[in-house]
Parts: structure tokens; C-alpha cells; sequence
């Protein structure tokens, strides 16, 4: 099976960085992390192909190419999301679509073969096993939020990493607060799920040996949302860096609580962070 990745466009917004990306000589700030992971779940004798439409245009020889299309977004997204849904289906393609714009929506849905709402560890083994089956179902909800154990190491090797600025890890999903602004909670829960330290250090060492040397953005909710798993993390990556020779620079989102609490900084900075952005934390309701 042949499966093509597609990660739709940013318009130009915030989250394109578009204006910013020339001086650093770069095509996209982060690669698209969830498509990566996604593509770890799949069965290794698949061959796979990532087209990032903000990295290169999709080719009528990608769509050809494959056996089956699964495309994510981000709300921002949704335009693109539609037109690649509306263009592989014109090809007669298989199409799959997910991510927090489709878990999210209250809108009709882009007319692909199939939905996934939520988070893809437990909804696509059921789907490789009822496409196997020749019954596979029109959309697929996870019933529950999964631990981040199962979670694999994102399949990093398919970006062209020389086109972005940074590489992404994910440590975490939820935050603990109640932000009105926000939709983290509607969709990963107050409850924040950690990866373990070593799922964490099998992550650097997969990008170390890809040769990436630079930023590296831990994508958390809230990186400090389990202080104490966060606690226990840092010393690693401290241990990790210093072992290689410091050769990433880390960022990550925080609530802006983190400032309150200067040895969790100083260990921070210890492991290589050199910039956070802080978010106002909103007391979840009792």
C-alpha cells in the first residue's frame, strides 16, 4: 500500500510565518508533526510520501502515485484541507482525513472516504484491521484519551528538513487550566498525559541521528502542566545535551506560572531552553 501524507496550507497568518521564514532561508517553520506520527502507526511494508503544501506544491504525479491519501489541519487549514480532499477524490483516490480542525468543527465535514475524531493511537490500528477486512467504516472516534506510552517515534526521516526552521517533539497533551481562548481542553483534556524519559531521549536521539542541529520545539499545551514528570524529565535532557555536545536549542509553550518557580527555570535552562512562550493560566472551575 501506498499511503501520501499530506500536510495542507498556512494562509498567511500568524501561524504561517511567512514574512519571517526569508531571513532564515527557510520554506516552513515545524514539519507537521501529527502526520509524522501517524505515519508511525501505519504497517512498515507501506510506502509512504509527505507532501507539505508549504514546502513544496502537490504534484499530479504524488496523487498518482498513491494507493491512499490522509491529510490533517488545523482550523487555520481548512480551506487548503478542502481543496486537497476535492482533488485527490476528482483522481478516484481513497481519501482520510483528521486532526483538531476535523475533531473540532461544527461545519459539514470535506466529502472524504473517511473521518477520524480525536486522537489517531487507538482509532487507526481499528482502521488498518476493517481495511484489511474490506469493511472499513466512514469515521472512527476515539472513545477515550490515550496514554502517551503508546505513542511512537514520529517518522521523522520523510521531512526535508533542510525547508524548515525547526523540528518538533510532543512531550505532553492537556493543560490543567481553564483558558476561555483556548481549546486545548475540549480536545486533549485537563488531565496532561506525559511521554516517558526515554520515549523522550529515543525522540532526540532519532533527530541526532537524521543529523538536525538547531531548534527543536517540544509542541506541549503546557510544558509544565505535570511539574513533577517535568521535574523528573529535565535532568535527562540536561545529561542528553551535554553527552552531544549541546546540539539542539529547545523551545516549548508554558502558562505563565513557570515564571513563579526559579529552580524549574534554572533546570530549564540547563537542559538547552533558550526561549518559552508563556500563556495566562485560567483556574480550572471546581
Amino acid at each position: 500500500m501506498k499511503v501520501l501524507l499530506i500536510n495542507p496550507e498556512f494562509p498567511d497568518t500568524y501561524w504561517s510565518f511567512r514574512h519571517a521564514l526569508p531571513f532564515e532561508g527557510k520554506r516552513c517553520a515545524f514539519p507537521p508533526l501529527g502526520l509524522l506520527t501517524v505515519s508511525a502507526l501505519l504497517p512498515a511494508a507501506w510506502e509512504r510520501r509527505l507532501v507539505d503544501l508549504n514546502v513544496r506544491k502537490l504534484r499530479s504525479s504524488d496523487i498518482e502515485w498513491a494507493d491512499i491519501v490522509m491529510a490533517t489541519a488545523m482550523l487555520v487549514q481548512k480551506d487548503s484541507l478542502k481543496q486537497v480532499v476535492r482533488l485527490c477524490k476528482a483522481r478516484g483516490k481513497r481519501v482520510v482525513v483528521g486532526g483538531p480542525y476535523v475533531s473540532t468543527t461544527l461545519e459539514a465535514l470535506p466529502e472524504a472516504d473517511h473521518i477520524f475524531i480525536g486522537e489517531a493511537e487507538t482509532t487507526v490500528p481499528q482502521f488498518l484491521e476493517d481495511l484489511e477486512r474490506g469493511t472499513p467504516k466512514r469515521s472512527y472516534q476515539a472513545l477515550e484519551r490515550p496514554p502517551l506510552a503508546v505513542t511512537p517515534v514520529a517518522d521523522f526521516h520523510l521531512a526535508n528538513m533542510k525547508r524548515y526552521s525547526a523540528m518538533s517533539v510532543q512531550y505532553s497533551r492537556g493543560c490543567p487550566f481553564n483558558c476561555e481562548f483556548c481549546d486545548i481542553i475540549e480536545i486533549y483534556g485537563r488531565v496532561p498525559r506525559t511521554k516517558s524519559n526515554p520515549q523522550m531521549l529515543a525522540e532526540f536521539d532519532a533527530l541526532y541521528a537524521l543529523g538536525w542541529r538547531g531548534t527543536v520545539f517540544i509542541v506541549d499545551d503546557n510544558f509544565i502542566g505535570n511539574k513533577k514528570n517535568v521535574r523528573g524529565l529535565l535532568p535527562e535532557l540536561a545529561d542528553w545535551q551535554k553527552r552531544h555536545d549541546y546540539p539542539f536549542t529547545l523551545l516549548t509553550e508554558a502558562s505563565v506560572n513557570l515564571a513563579d518557580d526559579e529552580p524549574l527555570l534554572e533546570s530549564m535552562r540547563q537542559s538547552g531552553f533558550r526561549r518559552v512562550f508563556l500563556g495566562i493560566e485560567t483556574p480550572a472551575e471546581a
